[in-house]
């Protein structure tokens, strides 16, 4: 049993559509009814007039002092189809005798006036006009029988109907070619999906509709992201063999050696195994680099103040200080979270090794961004441009300015941010990040 997909959006198009066309087609075929009654009985309220203009002077200008009112108009009626009351001086005749009783109320009422009826099953249309005849006052009524303009006004009333079923229906199926020729890209993007899928394809095309250039844009940023990270991965297990063969290959032969591990070798091969270690924590950090199109795409004032809790009991003897007014409750980094708790724990963690009190940290929201200084020693203006140099250190003797920053370079890199060196006004070294503006 065929069972509607009520996700499908064709399926919620379409009965949209139709809803709205039918609504479109019984409002107008109501207002066509409503119209068509109105125009008809003001049609024949002014042919009305007309006839009683047209009898009222013929009745003047009769000139049989007896005046033969009841031939006159009623060779009038006779020629008009219309029946008519005629109250002259008193004396009330009507083409019709049944009809007096009926119609004799509407003598008395305003001068030129229509008026409606329902007498029996008639729904009689009249005019009244008031004149002079022969200086005495006198009233004329005129009128007809709507009831056979209203079964003709039913019947194309009716013709108007059946052409409004027809117009709907070719609605519906134009609604319908309208719908499918709108949803081919989604068709056409799907194709693209499967052939990337298969490997047939490596990007995916941006000319279609606009309301698609956006995602499809974002799902291509995806995929170079992703290219970008399977690549940095390749390199990064490709340099990692490179840069730990040597020391593992010269720690393997000293331990395979007969000869006695004095103090000296010993602190060879931990310096050898701490060149390893070091190696092994850079490419992992770096391969951990998730960039701005994957995962949660902000890092918030709840995970600042966690790294600036930490770090403080880390480094107990500086103060770690958040800048006050420079932030609010719903402020954010806008990188994936796990990229910017490590590119705050490297600045937060140089700055802690190199401080002696106090380190700052400053927030900025426009553009977004952060600035960071400490009271350590500082750097020679003449290094800075060298800072976050891969393998390049300001101390040998101290992890700091080296592999953290070069490390925070490659984050920035992936997110279009900036950084910026400086001494700081206390004296140490001052690191200005800034992030594009959002689009």
């Amino acid at each position: 049993m065929f069972r509607p997909d009520r996700r499908s959006l064709r399926l919620r198009l379409l009965g949209t559509l139709a809803i709205v066309a039918l609504m479109v087609v019984a409002l107008t075929w109501l207002l066509h009814g409503m119209l068509l009654d109105r125009l008809a009985r003001e049609f024949l309220s002014d042919r009305l007039q007309q006839e009683a203009l047209y009898s009222v002077r013929h009745l003047q200008n009769t000139n049989d002092p007896e005046r033969p009112m009841a031939r006159t108009v009623t060779g009038n009626v006779e020629i008009f189809h219309h029946f008519y009351l005629l109250d002259a001086e008193g004396h009330v005749q009507s083409s019709h005798p049944d009809l007096m009783s009926a119609l004799a109320p509407l003598l008395k009422g305003p001068t030129e006036q229509a008026e409606e009826v329902q007498w029996r099953d008639h729904r009689l249309l009249l005019w009244r006009t008031r004149f002079m005849l022969d200086g005495h006052p006198a009233t004329l009524v005129i009128g007809e029988d709507f009831a056979s303009v209203e079964r003709g006004l039913a019947r194309l009333h009716l013709w108007i109907g059946a052409i409004s079923a027809a117009v709907l229906l070719v609605l519906l199926l134009l609604n319908l070619v309208a719908v499918n020729r709108a949803l081919r890209p989604f068709s056409r993007l799907a194709r693209q999906l499967v052939e990337l899928q298969r490997g047939t394809r490596a990007r995916l095309e941006i000319e279609t509709v606009s309301e698609l250039d956006a995602p499809i844009e974002q799902l291509n940023a995806f995929l170079d992201d992703q290219e970008r990270r399977q690549q940095r991965s390749r390199e990064s297990l490709a340099n990692l063999s490179h840069a730990i063969r040597t020391p593992l290959t010269a720690v393997i032969q000293s331990l395979r050696s007969r000869r006695t591990l004095d103090e000296t070798r010993r602190a060879r091969l931990l310096e050898r195994l701490d060149d390893i270690d070091e190696k092994l924590d850079a490419e992992l950090r770096r391969s951990r680099i998730a960039g701005p199109h994957t995962g949660q795409q902000c890092t918030t004032m709840s995970d600042i103040n966690s790294l600036l809790e930490m770090f403080s009991s880390l480094y107990p003897e500086v103060m770690f200080a958040l800048e006050a007014g420079t932030h609010t409750a719903d402020y954010q980094l806008p990188m994936e979270r796990q990229d910017g708790m490590e590119m705050l724990g490297i600045v937060l963690d140089n700055a802690g090794k190199w401080g002696r009190q106090r380190v700052e940290l400053t927030l900025c929201s426009h553009p977004p961004g952060l600035r960071l200084e400490d009271d350590g020693p500082g750097v020679p203006e003449a290094r800075l441009p060298r800072l976050g140099q891969r393998g390049w250190r300001l101390d040998e003797q101290r992890h700091g300015h080296g592999l953290g920053l070069s490390i925070l370079a490659q984050l920035m890199e992936r997110y279009g941010g900036r950084i910026r060196y400086a001494r700081a006004s206390m004296g140490g070294l001052r690191i200005d990040i800034d992030f594009p503006p959002a689009r």
